[in-house]
């Protein structure tokens, strides 16, 4: 249960989901207890960001995080293949404001990441615990936690289209499992909301080569699917990702209905505000694994906020 890092550098380039431009990515080994630090490389010079709810400044069609007006886009691909893995500490080094989409799964960075070799550590891993339930909660939406020993996802989506309707998935994380079950799995869209988004000057990167495409009565794409749940797989995948901004892993039983990445965000900033009384940080292999606090029910009645 030590901490995790790779072994060399290793790089890759590709396609910028919302601008359509070439950008490079590296990731570079980092030392103990320095978490994940991504590096913007640009006409300001280097402008590290360290993970934290607070970080994230915009949620729409991906996560973005940002520091003294730098952001770089399209991050939960990557953090979920990180944590994912169980790594820790990394450096994360972009060309650009955001990251390649790749194939739009995180298969991609799943395999630079073990191709660059998995290092352990000397010091022990450190998680943030859940000792209370939370109920988090805006009209259909919603994301219940309740403490377990490790990360298990249980994820619902619902569409009124065909091809869709009501997926359901349930993921118990381990490194073998994140591979096989949810690293696949690519971001989706409909063909109707990509045109406009294109008219508008967004999603120039977008394309059948890194996303699942629906039309009103199916899927576009001349492979088809890689599961027959594909969707609620990457919804997983995102939320993964999502979650990894915390900056440390967490670990509950999650239940998750609905939810998106601004949502996600909403809820981390809720748990991270009020972390003394949800949380415990754990020092694996030499603290002892908290006890369970009484159930607490937490809602959000108001409207998902809009995230500036």
């Amino acid at each position: 249960m030590r901490q995790k890092t790779i072994k060399r550098d290793i790089s890759c380039s590709g396609i910028g989901l919302h601008s359509g431009k070439k950008v490079t990515l590296t990731l570079r080994p980092a030392p103990e207890d320095t978490g994940i630090i991504f590096v913007q490389k640009g006409e300001q010079g280097k402008i590290m960001i360290s993970l934290s709810p607070d970080k994230v400044i915009s949620t729409g069609l991906a996560t973005t995080i940002g520091h003294n007006g730098v952001p770089i886009a399209t991050v939960e691909h990557l953090l979920g293949a990180i944590y994912g893995l169980d790594l820790d500490n990394l450096y994360v080094e972009v060309s650009g404001e955001e990251l390649p989409i790749m194939d739009g799964s995180a298969a991609s960075f799943v395999f630079l990441l073990r191709s660059a070799g998995i290092r352990k550590q000397g010091k022990p891993k450190k998680v943030l615990a859940f000792t209370r339930q939370v109920h988090f909660k805006d009209g259909n939406k919603w994301i219940n936690v309740q403490p377990y020993q490790g990360l298990k996802v249980k994820y619902t989506i619902e569409f009124d289209h065909p091809m869709i309707g009501r997926q359901e998935f349930e993921f118990k994380h381990s490194p073998e499992n994140f591979i096989r079950k949810v690293a696949k799995a690519r971001t989706f869209g409909f063909l109707k909301d990509v045109e406009k988004l294109q008219q508008m000057g967004l999603a120039l990167g977008g394309s059948l080569d890194n996303a699942v495409v629906l039309d009103d009565y199916g899927v576009i794409n001349p492979e088809g699917l890689r599961f027959d749940d594909e969707l609620v797989r990457h919804k997983i995948l995102d939320f993964i990702g999502d979650m990894a901004v915390m900056g440390l892993p967490l670990w509950g039983a999650f239940e998750v209905h609905c939810s998106g990445h601004a949502f996600n965000n909403a809820f981390l900033r809720f748990v991270h505000k009020h972390q003394d009384d949800f949380l415990n940080l754990i020092t694996l292999d030499t603290d002892t694994l908290p006890q369970s606090r009484q159930s607490e029910q937490v809602i959000l009645p108001q409207p998902e906020p809009v995230l500036a």
